[in-house]
């Protein structure tokens, strides 16, 4: 459903049920749309619930576990 933005915020409870029950919510200004309100759950779905940096870098393997050292081999001499 498409609401004026002068409906929308007069009825702001309505459409914020609407948003809930019957799904997102166009809010039009100037005959265009503007804004889509949606509900929480929607939002949280689209979104993807991604962690944070910190979270993410706190689960990150143990890089003490990992073998990092570099071969010492310098390669093979060429002459040029």
């Amino acid at each position: 459903m498409a609401w004026q933005l002068q409906a929308a915020k007069q009825r702001f409870s309505e459409l914020v049920e609407r948003a809930r029950t019957d799904g997102p919510q166009v809010v039009t200004k100037h005959g265009k749309e503007a804004v889509v309100v949606v509900s929480a759950e929607e939002y949280h779905r689209l979104r993807g619930e991604q962690p944070s940096l910190l979270e993410y870098l706190r689960c990150a393997p143990d890089l003490d576990a990992l073998e990092l050292d570099r071969d010492r081999d310098l390669g093979r001499e060429v002459e040029l």
